[in-house]
């Protein structure tokens, strides 16, 4: 069991003023307050009030896969739980939890380096994590923490893998697979990235494997819908990219003397006039029967070298095109041409058909390979040099737009005609028809590994294929196992024997487990789910009677009734209403989350279709203006700085480096410039208050809370810092009234909330500086009227080009604007003794004089 931080006693007393240290003291005030937070309950979220709106914030959890958090992670959590803790000053009651991704690759990676067994491995390093992160300072509310390979989770990811096998969106089949061979597993499609391993860098392979899959092709359409959220642009077409809609056309052509005919899918078929092959790719199941005698041993052997090419190899585009004859001839019903079938390895299974017919006048592959091997080239599409005839140079490819040629009833249409009507040409006369495809596969979900949350599934001589029965969930993961990779198809489980040998749910007679693991991300599909009811049919202690949930132990049989996650809760809490991670989620647990969130909806368990409403990347941080990686020595420990400077320090260095969705370039010197700052407002608010405030001070102060409010809430971090340093050092000359020390100290507190809380306690305020009486809010309201700017900037132009600036009054008028502009000595320059054509004015920005 986790150890459950108490409830909240009574109140921390606000203390009166009192003579403090000269020197701010960061380590020994934040483990402090890191007590008194921890002691008070401070974090826990009342999940069942209704006093606040809610808010759901959440960052992407960590893999638990080495012994530390970088300081990537802490940019990232940094600035989520600045924004969680402002929400929480406007008057939310914001729910914001930490859990461990702790399953997959990344965590057996470590653990088969470090020697150590995965189990003991992550849980070490969850253990130091769950201190950094403690030190931070951030509000997480520890008692709903998940952990992915904790039994009592992966019990509910198995058990919504039998709810998606009952709905037929789970099956199991033989399909062309990516393999990696360093990492020793399949690959889904979203893991590969230009035909190499995302994790680990290896070129992948293609191997036929019998494997589990998960039918997210079923959602594509709705997996393009993206109305209602507020996410970056980039991220929205990345994931319309790798969906890959497309509106085209399959035809069937028949082989010659063959009662067999082969489909392609294109979305040209304008073109089709001019095609004068057909290319099959290697993988494709119709390559056997396509091949005659006497081209068999030349076809194997290309298959074979193929099959030891990656993917990125394959398309390489300046690559020399290769293939080989099948001997078969597919008929074009359109000219009665007979098209050689060639298999090339430039075609991939994964796309269309497998099949592509070559129209070499028009596509440049197609040109290639139509030249290498001698066959006949023709325009269909007449372009702009008006050249219809064959081509002999690589050069007259006709790729651009143009008017139809040689086409018979599409001559003279513009392509875009012409697609459409022979389409309905194609269809009326029965050799095709219009479909949808797309570059998205179904997610391929198996691995070959053993860290991994089995899946829950026997094998019977008598029954077949037969699903763990709900109550007998879950399948737990034998820790006695040698978990190192097999080096070919077969995987660790499989060679445990008590794992593998088991009784059918069905038929009770002997049958075998499963042995393949799930994909990490389905454990990560569906986690913000489980936060809110992380305690949902959990075992708890003595402490917990008169719960009025049901809780149940790891060994407990769960109902037929009984979900992932409550119900309730989940329908008060969800979705969730901020989420940050990196963009290099975007084709992978961003879409994978939603296609899980579209399948529960339409399984009636929750009423919303999309998990995450607003989304936030944050930047990356360089050293040196390159990646921080340990081969480059240039990787920054947060631990050391936090240990010299402070967490809050730390932190707000890192949000000052630039717009938090761009990150910045680390510097060992920067951050000393954040420690003076705070050491500067400590002197100020200790050391130099005034009884009443300076009007110019005041007017500064509301300006601040306007622009503070307006930044934080638009992850504009660095911005609302550098107001605070503008608003501080004017204070530090003028004084600060107490009031306006308040102001200050609750502008900090998002961004430095120890310092700011223990400052809000010298002050006089109750504790806690983020919370406030429910009529009003802790985050500080601005005075319009004093923060209404009084003077405003004109940039000053001569012919178009800057010759100065001016600061004037905000409603100055027209003349009054080009007279005092007239005035600057830099002005005079370029207009006396010239004629003046034209004074251009817009309010409050410039002023442009034409001579």
């Amino acid at each position: 069991m986790k150890k459950k931080s108490s409830t909240r006693s009574k109140a921390v007393a606000p203390r009166k003023s009192r003579t403090m240290p000269k020197k701010y003291q960061a380590p020994l005030i934040e483990k402090k307050w890191q007590r008194i937070w921890e002691e008070q309950g401070l974090f826990k979220t009342e999940m069942f009030s209704n006093k606040k709106q809610k808010y759901y914030c959440l960052v992407m959890f960590p893999y638990p896969s080495g012994d530390k958090l970088h300081v990537g992670h802490w940019y990232n959590y940094g600035g989520t739980d600045t924004f969680a803790r402002f929400m929480r000053m406007k008057g939310h009651n914001v729910f914001e939890p930490m859990g461990f991704d702790a399953f997959g690759l990344p965590a057996e990676n470590y653990a088969i380096k470090s020697g150590v067994h995965p189990a003991k491995s992550t849980a070490k390093n969850i253990s130091y994590m769950r201190k950094q992160l403690r030190s931070l300072g951030a509000m997480y509310d520890w008692e709903k923490e998940v952990v992915t390979c904790d039994p009592e989770y992966y019990k509910w990811t198995q058990w919504l893998f039998l709810q998606f096998y009952k709905k037929g969106l789970a099956y199991r089949t033989k399909a062309p697979v990516n393999w990696c061979p360093h990492c020793q597993t399949v690959l889904a499609n979203e893991q590969v990235q230009n035909g190499i391993c995302e994790r680990c860098g290896t070129a992948v392979t293609k191997k036929d494997l019998t494997q589990w899959f998960f039918k997210i092709r079923d959602y594509a359409d709705r997996l393009l819908d993206f109305k209602g959220l507020t996410w970056p642009e980039k991220t929205k077409s990345m994931q319309e990219h790798w969906i890959g809609r497309k509106e085209g056309i399959n035809i069937r052509y028949r082989i010659k003397d063959s009662d067999k005919e082969i489909t392609v899918f294109t979305t040209r078929p304008d073109t089709n006039f001019g095609a004068t092959f057909v290319v099959i790719a290697p993988e494709h199941p119709l390559v056997d029967s396509l091949t005659t005698m006497e081209n068999e041993a030349a076809v194997h052997d290309y298959i074979q070298d193929a099959k030891s090419k990656s993917e990125i190899e394959r398309m390489n585009d300046v690559r020399e095109k290769t293939g080989v004859f099948t001997g078969s001839y597919a008929i074009n019903d359109l000219t009665g041409y007979e098209m050689p079938v060639y298999v090339a390895d430039y075609v991939l299974m994964d796309f269309g058909t497998g099949v592509v017919v070559g129209v070499p006048g028009h596509d440049r592959r197609d040109f290639e390979f139509a030249n290498k091997f001698s066959i006949p080239i023709i325009r269909v599409i007449q372009g702009i040099d008006g050249n219809t005839g064959p081509i002999d140079s690589i050069d007259k490819v006709q790729e651009d737009d143009g008017i139809m040629v040689h086409s018979e009833f599409l001559n003279g249409l513009h392509p875009t005609e012409a697609i459409s009507k022979m389409m309905d040409y194609i269809e009326k006369k029965g050799f095709g028809k219009r479909v949808i495809n797309y570059r998205l596969k179904d997610w391929l979900l198996s691995r070959q590994r053993y860290w991994g949350c089995p899946i829950p599934i026997v094998y019977c001589k008598s029954c077949g294929e037969v699903p763990v029965s709900e109550k007998d969930l879950p399948v737990l993961l034998p820790e006695k196992v040698n978990y190192l990779p097999k080096g070919d198809e077969r995987s660790p489980l499989g060679t445990s024997k008590q794992f593998v040998h088991t009784t059918c749910p069905k038929c009770g007679e002997s049958a075998e487990r499963e042995v393949d693991t799930m994909d990490t991300f389905v454990c990560s599909s569906w986690y913000f789910l489980r936060y809110p009811s992380s305690d949902f049919f959990r075992e708890i202690d003595s402490s917990k009677k008169g719960s009025k949930q049901t809780h149940f132990s790891k060994n407990t049989h769960i109902s037929h009734n009984v979900h992932a996650f409550d119900q309730k809760l989940t329908k008060k809490w969800l979705p969730v209403d901020m989420y940050i991670g990196g963009a290099e989620h975007a084709c992978m647990h961003l879409l994978y989350a939603r296609f899980f969130t579209k399948v529960l909806h339409d399984l009636g368990y929750i009423d919303f279709e999309e998990p995450f409403t607003r989304l936030v990347h944050q930047g990356i941080i360089t050293k040196n203006s390159a990646k921080m990686s340990k081969s480059r020595g240039n990787v920054v420990s947060p631990d050391a700085f936090v240990k010299r400077y402070g967490s809050d320090v730390f932190r707000m260095y890192l949000l000052f480096m630039g717009p938090f969705t761009e990150g910045g370039d680390w510097d060992d010197r920067g951050i000393t410039g954040l420690a003076r700052f705070i050491e500067k407002v400590y002197t100020l608010i200790t050391q130099k208050k005034t009884d009443i405030d300076d009007p110019e001070m005041l007017r500064l102060i509301h300006k601040t809370i306007r622009k503070v409010g307006f930044d934080i809430e638009r992850f504009q971090f660095n911005t609302a810092i550098a107001a605070l340093m503008e608003c501080t050092n004017m204070a530090y000359k003028k004084g600060l009234s107490r009031d306006s020390a308040k102001f200050l100290v609750k502008l900090l507190a998002p961004l430095a909330p120890h310092f700011s809380e223990e400052m809000w306690g010298y002050l006089g305020g109750k504790f806690s500086v983020f919370d406030a009486p429910m009529s009003e809010t802790a985050w500080p309201q601005f005075d319009s009227a004093l923060a209404a700017e009084t003077e405003v900037e004109l940039v000053i132009q001569v012919n178009g080009k800057v010759r100065g600036r001016l600061m004037v009054s905000v409603d100055i008028s027209k003349e009054e604007a080009i007279s005092q502009v007239k005035e600057v000595e830099n002005v005079k320059r370029y207009i006396e003794g010239k004629t003046i054509r034209k004074e251009i004015y817009v309010p409050k920005k410039l002023v442009n004089i034409v001579v």
